[in-house]
């Protein structure tokens, strides 16, 4: 098992990043709270989960041990693959999603894209008494200059992440006329909302 990775940041979107340590790029999968955490800096130290498959060898990552904490514990959720649990953590960041497991909130979870209703009470009820606040989550957010850049990251994202590109770039458009300002992973998680 792989703790943690430390090197240089070769890439970075908001649903991967490539990091390279001692001459191994290594792809990781992330969420859009670890893409906030690392947008801007060149070198890094990020968690591990690995996920062998008949097919594949995945490797998911996390800027903090307590995001991978809440994937483990929404993977261990009967119906709740590794890549739902991205999506989870990529529409509600992990202190909001705490809330919302505390606060037995069917209605946010029932807004990620691939949660349904049953799902949801399941995530509820299994870990409702699994959850506890968790200090030192980090939600930092950064702006891309370009409004085009961010709209092109964000399309080629929710792409990533399933969604029909035409679809994608419509509700992209509409989140930037209506709010230009917004960081990329801003308009990625009110874009999965809409959806």
């Amino acid at each position: 098992m792989i703790e943690y990775i430390k090197g240089e940041i070769v890439e970075l979107t908001p649903t991967r990043m490539i990091i390279e340590c001692a001459g191994i790029g290594y792809e990781l999968n992330i969420s859009l709270n670890t893409y906030s955490y690392y947008n801007g800096k060149q070198t890094g130290k990020i968690y591990v989960y690995e996920v062998i498959r008949e097919d594949a060898h995945l490797l998911f990552g996390f800027a903090e041990k307590a995001e991978r904490e809440l994937f483990l514990m929404l993977t261990s959720v009967s119906g709740v693959g590794p890549n739902t649990a991205r999506m989870i953590l990529s529409s509600l960041p992990p202190s909001e999603l705490i809330q919302v497991i505390a606060n037995k909130n069917e209605t946010a979870l029932t807004a990620v894209k691939g949660i349904g209703l049953k799902t949801a009470q399941r995530i509820l009820v299994d870990l409702r008494n699994k959850v506890k606040p968790i200090e030192g989550i980090t939600t930092g957010t950064t702006t891309i200059a370009e409004s085009g850049a961010i709209a092109e990251e964000a399309v080629a994202a929710l792409v990533m992440l399933g969604f029909q590109k035409a679809a994608s770039q419509k509700a992209v458009t509409t989140i930037l006329k209506g709010s230009p300002a917004l960081a990329v992973e801003q308009v990625i998680k009110t874009a999965l909302r809409m959806l």
